[in-house]
Order: structure tokens, then C-alpha cells, then sequence
């Protein structure tokens, strides 16, 4: 599992976080003023990048949490089978299958080539080129 280790308060929207061990899109930050005994807060909402659901968590600014390290790359398409496509890495030349993801169900091809990214050892499907 790769990742790496960043303080809650440098978090952006847009960036990764992992969340009850799940990789997800930060989409909102909620920073607390510190209180006469407490500390800064955040309250970070993100979507599931695999399962697209929904977190919540609220921390400490200066705790530390994990990031994903993703890892982009390019496959050519072998055949397609319902839901499923048979791809072949354009480095490593290693063949896998990969579930197609509906918004590119239509234009997916025999020989099209896409880029799918690498996230804590499972590979998503993520865009053709």
C-alpha cells in the first residue's frame, strides 16, 4: 500500500485522503477557530473514489493522516466482455481485466487506448485517450 503521511490542516479540496482505509476526492474543508481550551479543528467532507460514497471526519489541524500516491497509466484494450475489458499495460505489457465505467461504456473500443490509475493496489478505469 502506497502512501504517505500529511497533516490535516494542509488538506486542499481536490486532493486525496484516505478515510477508514479508503481512498477518496477531498470535496469541502471546514476549519473551527480554536477554543479557550481547544485546538483548531477540521471538518473535512471527500467521496469514495472506488465506491463514490460519502465521508465525514472532523480532526485536529495538526494531526497527521494518510494520502493515496496514485499512479497513472496507459493500457490498450484487448476485447470487451458486458461490463468488463481485457487490457494490456503499454509498459510492462501486462494483461488484467478492468470494469468499465459507464460514462465511457459507449465509446470504448477493440484497440482504443485509456488511462487507468493505480490506487492502493486496485486499478480504476478512468478516461480514454
Amino acid at each position: 500500500m502506497e502512501v504517505k503521511i500529511e497533516e490535516v490542516g494542509s488538506l486542499r479540496v481536490g486532493r486525496y485522503v484516505i478515510i477508514d482505509g479508503v481512498p477518496c476526492v477531498v470535496k469541502n474543508i471546514q476549519i473551527s477557530k480554536p477554543g479557550k481550551h481547544g485546538s483548531t479543528k477540521a471538518r473535512v467532507e471527500a467521496i469514495g473514489l472506488i465506491d463514490e460514497q460519502k465521508r465525514v471526519f472532523v480532526k485536529p489541524t495538526h494531526d497527521r493522516i494518510e494520502v493515496p500516491i496514485i499512479e497513472k497509466k496507459t493500457a490498450q484494450v484487448l476485447s470487451i466482455h458486458g461490463d468488463m475489458a481485457t487490457v494490456m499495460d503499454m509498459e510492462t505489457y501486462e494483461t488484467f481485466d478492468l470494469k468499465i465505467e459507464e460514462e465511457l461504456k459507449d465509446n470504448l473500443s477493440e484497440g482504443k487506448q485509456l488511462l487507468y490509475w493505480v490506487i492502493m493496489n486496485q486499478k480504476i478505469m478512468k478516461q480514454l485517450r
